[in-house]
Parts: C-alpha cells; structure tokens; sequence
C-alpha cells in the first residue's frame, strides 16, 4: 500500500497563518507552543469538516477565535491550565450547547464535553436523532477553573467575548444553555435559578436559548433526566424535526 505524506503546503500554510495572527496581535515573540498550535488545528478540523460549512484560517472566523483563546493571559485560568477548549462541531450548526467549563478530561484533551458528563451529553444528541458533528459544543469559560469551580466573574467577563465571536460567526437557530452558570454568563445574573427558568424558552440577541440542566447534574441526580428531554423535544419542535421514539432509558 502506498503511503502519501501530508499536504506539506496545508501544515505551512495553517503555521504561517497563526505566526501572522501572532504578529497582528503583537504577540510575535510569545513563544509558538504546541498546546497553542494544537488548538489551531483543531479550530481547523472543525471548520473543514463540521457539518459544510467553514470559516477563514487565518485571523478570522473559528480558527483565528481558538488561535486568541490558545494564546489568551486575560484572567488567571491561563496560568492553570493544560490546554484551552475553545469548543467544537459544525461551522453551521442548527443547535449550540454551551456549558460552564471544561473539567479534567476537557482540560486534558483541549475538547469540549469529553468525560461523564460529555458522555451522557452525547447520549442526549443521540436520543434528538443527531450526532456532535452536527451540533456546535462550548463553554462560558475556555480554561478549567482549578478543581472545578465555578468561574468566578471576572473570569466569565474576560472570556465571555470569545464566546459571543462565535455565536456570531455559527449563527445557531437554537443555543441550549447547559446549567445555571452558562445561563448567567449569557444573561446576567439577575435571573431566577436554574429550576425555575429551565425549559423556558428566552431571547438571546435574537436566538431562541433553551435553559436546561447540566449533564454533570443528571449525572447526580438522574430523575431530572426526564426534565430535560421534555426539554430537548421543545427544541425539536422548535426547529420543526421529529421528535425520535426513545430507544432506552439513558
């Protein structure tokens, strides 16, 4: 079987843009690590084959937000972490997930929702008759908070316009609010909790926004699972699909 090497016009291509958007930002003698160059690529996987759409490589779209999040000192979390997760899916999502913020698997592999809670999260996708290519996943926070924490409010201040680039740039027709903290990021604080405005439908800049429970919080309390399948078949109807006959109670 023959072997072909990579395209080596691709790789140069996608480094030269990065030292470019380095320069621009007048960070050109910050060190080009591997923890920044491996969120690019990543930003750039998702852009080339995330549901047919893409977005620019260099200082734009998805790559150019996780190229400035990888390269991001703004709050103390970039001192802490292993790897930023800028978050993943299609360039052209009907839905966004976003949640709170990476935990130690996340942080581990730079990837959104990749331990038990990102699990059943998959599971949830299933169960709506999709698959996380098709859907967008993010954080409020794109650096784990140590131990787990909830960011404090100056982290979320900080990182939120990272976030709010993206939804720009995905134009999702739902975004699904995992959890109380992601409901404040996008909203403020002022709202009631979490139990009391779950599968209530809210307008964020003009998309539909469906708080919901967190999957860590299903994970403790599987009762609530119920809860949000109701609330994911109003996000179905919503969009106008089905809603698929369950298959099992996970």
């Amino acid at each position: 079987m023959t072997h072909h090497p990579p395209k080596k016009k691709d790789i140069f291509d996608a480094v030269i843009d990065y030292v470019q958007y380095l320069q621009t930002e007048d960070t050109a003698s910050a060190e080009v690590s591997v923890e920044r160059l491996t969120a690019f690529r990543q930003a750039l996987s998702s852009n080339r084959s995330g549901g047919g759409g893409s977005a620019p490589a260099s200082g734009g779209g998805l790559a150019g937000v996780a190229a400035r999040v990888a390269a991001c000192r703004k709050c103390p979390l970039g001192q802490t972490r292993t790897n930023t997760v800028p978050g993943q899916g299609s360039a052209t999502p009907e839905i966004m997930f976003v949640g709170e913020g990476p935990g130690a698997d996340e942080d581990a592999q730079g990837l959104a929702f990749v331990g038990r809670a990102g699990q059943l999260l998959t599971k949830i996708i299933a169960a709506m008759g999709m698959t996380r290519d098709e859907v967008f996943i993010g954080n409020i926070v794109k650096c784990r908070p140590p131990g787990n924490r909830v960011p404090s409010p100056e982290e979320m201040e900080a990182c939120l316009p990272y976030l709010h680039e993206q939804i720009d740039l995905l134009k999702p027709k739902v975004i699904i609010c995992l959890g109380a903290t992601a409901v404040r990021g996008l909203f403020g604080g002022d709202l009631p909790g979490i139990t009391k405005i779950r599968g209530q439908w809210r307008s964020y800049q003009g998309i539909d926004t469906m708080p919901t429970y967190h999957p860590a919080f299903l994970l403790r309390n599987p009762p609530a699972k119920r809860d949000v399948w109701n609330d994911m078949k109003e996000v179905l109807r919503k969009l106008g699909r089905s809603v698929p006959e369950p298959k099992g109670k996970d």
